[in-house]
């Protein structure tokens, strides 16, 4: 039987890692993992060399740029890989008949809002990284009418760099922390948000369009801080403070909640609660 082909980008990521964490439990398709070594996304001939060589029928773009304070000053690659990249692979399916899904972020608004974004919500980034993303947006939909946009918030998991690693790490290394607790949305653990992406491409219905997915719950960086020290049993101390306690190079949105009832409505995806993930993603690395 022929099967069909997912190209992934990014795929040294932590979204690209929890997709091939999955892979095996779909066995009718053909998945082609690809780094940013592999196929930087920015560079359209090599782009367009691995699409004549692969011919995929689905592109997953995991790849970004996501230092977001390093983007500030370096506003040049973000835009290059966030946005030129993103358009270079737009145009890639478009010639090749793929269907293009392409991975965007809560950090596209301005945080101003005081109930949960939906995918209409005007966007207006605060910062480099936002803006990056935001471009790139615009321009998967402007070059190929078929992309589906998934913004996803907080996104940690068993791999890379990410919040809940770190925690861990320090609350092992310190007596007291100070994690600020003004800023609010929703985790999102890379397993869950690979598995509903995977639902989108066997459900067989194409929607395109913006989508947004995160955990279920309405947290602060501090609530999720504490929930990673009850899980943990540390016994570091931790002491909630505001964002201004912290200056970055770039500032964040102060509430980045998602409403996620499209994606529920249109494909069924069941979003499980953040605090079941996170246990999840806890018992896995203490496990490994």
């Amino acid at each position: 039987m022929h099967k069909l082909k997912i190209l992934v980008t990014g795929a040294g990521g932590q979204l690209g890692k929890s997709i091939k964490d999955i892979a095996a439990f779909y066995p009718g398709f053909e998945f082609v993992f690809l780094s940013k070594q592999d196929m930087p996304v920015e560079q359209k001939a090599k782009t367009e060399a691995v699409f004549d060589a692969v011919r995929p029928q689905f592109c997953i773009n995991c790849a970004a740029y996501t230092a977001v304070d390093k983007a500030e000053s370096d506003k040049e690659s973000a835009f290059l890989i966030n946005a030129e990249g993103v358009k270079i692979l737009a145009d890639a399916c478009t010639a090749y008949q793929s269907k293009f899904l392409h991975i965007s972020t809560d950090y596209v608004f301005n945080g101003q809002s005081s109930v949960p974004y939906k995918e209409d919500a005007d966007v207006d980034p605060l910062n480099i990284y936002g803006a990056s993303k935001a471009k790139g947006e615009a321009l998967s939909i402007a070059n190929n009418v078929e992309t589906i946009i998934i913004r996803t918030s907080w996104v940690y998991s068993e791999h890379g760099s990410n919040f809940v690693k770190t925690m861990m790490r320090l609350m092992k290394e310190k007596k007291e922390l100070n994690i600020v607790n003004d800023q609010v949305g929703s985790p999102t653990y890379a397993n869950d948000l690979a598995q509903a992406i995977m639902q989108i491409i066997i459900s067989k219905l194409w929607l395109p369009g913006i989508y947004h997915y995160c955990n279920e719950g309405n947290i602060s960086w501090y609530d999720f801080a504490m929930a990673i020290k009850e899980m943990t049993g540390a016994s570091c101390i931790l002491h909630p403070v505001p964002a201004t306690a912290y200056p970055a190079p770039a500032k964040r949105p102060s509430f980045s909640l998602l409403d996620t009832s499209k994606i529920r409505e249109t494909y069924g995806v069941n979003i499980p609660l953040w605090k079941e993930s996170l246990r999840k993603c806890i018992d896995n690395m203490q496990q490994a």
